[in-house]
């Protein structure tokens, strides 16, 4: 069975950067697969009474620096390769931007959009039922991922509360939760801000005036259309939008609150009658400043990197671009933000919302922006100097910084049981 693109991607750069520091082989071989997985089958029955059968994978990566993190997924074609390479690129990402976890993953292999709300969450149910012993403030802490939301982790928090015949959680479960029911204020926008944090610091390392920058951005969800808002309200012209129904161009730069709104109503970017049609390729290759790839996986390969026009490339979405499409954009000159940096705020803020759980405090809006600002600059800051000072791209200097970091917390653990 081949590998999926997510497991090679995590692999490749993991192999490569083992290859750059002189990684100890012991090392490699640990870091190079998860220290846990695990299959299941789901069973539920739906409200209409027909029984089905999910699979549905964990994978916890590693956990030196702290429990595992990680989004449930739930897609139809999610696989296990998937998920391990996801919480393989979850243990960098947490190490990167300095919260103490470790990388985890999850995934439910079916469609959220053929399923009603109730079924959804009858599935979610059986889903933590299933795994409850694998879930928990210090072993693995789940939150939104593709296809789940935070109504979602609202009944998985229930769900473990009611198991346990308490009315809340003994600490933090699950993030990314309603505020109603101990979630924090800017989680929702914390990946999409945390986006044009990197961007801003980029721009201003490369002297890219943001009066005078032209955006596209694929994928128009939570982090696409946070990400697009907050740089229309920054003064650049976003000019080209889409997501899976399509998508709009406007040279002269598209009104992103309209648009919100039209989306709303409508439910599709591609009707939206203030610009022209364009599809999820095309914008990819459009000539622009900034190119913010927020959909999923794989989008800018090794047949369309050499098209790419964007000076900068902000990874809004996990491995959007290949190791092979990376080469080529290195090559070009693109300067390009590693999802590892690019959109760790949203696990940053899911830190914020462990501690604020667990010490049963409430954070303002404005401390959660002023922290998230604050942390996403001074990676940034961190990565930009380590790739100046030792020739290498910013994903190469992100990628050694993380995984020198993971290697110390598993020598300074020791070698025992």
């Amino acid at each position: 069975m081949q590998q999926s693109e997510i497991l090679t991607s995590a692999l490749f750069n993991l192999k490569k950067t083992a290859e750059r520091i002189n990684l100890k082989d012991c090392f490699f071989e640990r870091l190079s697969s998860p220290k846990e997985e695990f299959k299941i089958t789901l069973n539920p029955t739906l409200s209409s009474g027909r029984a089905i059968h999910i699979k549905a994978f964990i994978s916890l990566h590693n956990d030196a620096l702290g429990p595992s993190k990680g989004g449930i997924r739930m897609t139809p074609n999610v696989c296990i390769d998937d998920v391990v390479g996801l919480s393989m690129e979850m243990t960098w990402k947490t190490a990167l931007i300095g919260v103490p976890f470790g990388g985890g993953k999850s995934g439910l292999c079916i469609d959220p959009t053929n399923i009603t709300s109730a079924d959804k969450e009858i599935i979610l149910r059986s889903f933590i039922r299933g795994v409850k012993r694998h879930v928990g403030p210090e072993v693995y802490i789940p939150a939104p991922d593709m296809g789940t939301n935070e109504e979602d982790m609202g009944h998985i928090r229930d769900c473990i509360s009611y198991s346990n015949g308490t009315s809340i959680t003994s600490g933090c479960y699950v993030t990314g939760k309603p505020i109603l029911l101990g979630g924090i204020i800017g989680r929702r926008e914390a990946t999409g801000k945390g986006v044009v944090y990197t961007i801003l610091a980029a721009c201003e390392k490369l002297g890219i005036n943001l009066q005078d920058c032209r955006v596209a951005v694929q994928g128009f969800g939570n982090v696409g259309s946070v990400a697009a808002a907050q740089l229309a309200q920054l003064g650049s012209r976003v000019i080209a939008v889409s997501d899976i129904t399509g998508g709009i161009r406007n040279d002269l730069g598209l009104n992103i609150e309209n648009l919100i709104k039209h989306l709303k109503i409508s439910g599709k970017i591609s009707d939206f009658k203030d610009g022209e049609p364009i599809s999820n390729s095309d914008l990819l290759t459009l000539d622009c400043d900034v190119l913010i790839p927020a959909a999923s996986q794989s989008q800018i390969t090794e047949y369309n990197a050499e098209k790419i026009k964007a000076k900068v490339v902000a990874e809004g979405a996990n491995s959007p671009t290949s190791p092979d499409a990376d080469s080529i954009l290195n090559k070009k000159g693109v300067f390009v933000i590693p999802d590892i940096l690019c959109n760790a705020g949203g696990v940053f803020v899911s830190y914020l919302e462990y501690t604020q759980e667990t010490q049963r405090e409430q954070m303002t809006l404005q401390e959660v922006e002023l922290r998230l600002n604050n942390r996403m600059k001074e990676r940034f800051i961190d990565v930009y100097k380590y790739s100046q000072n030792h020739t290498l791209s910013m994903r190469d200097a992100a990628m050694e910084i993380a995984v020198i970091k993971v290697t110390e917390a598993l020598t300074a653990r020791g070698y025992l049981p």
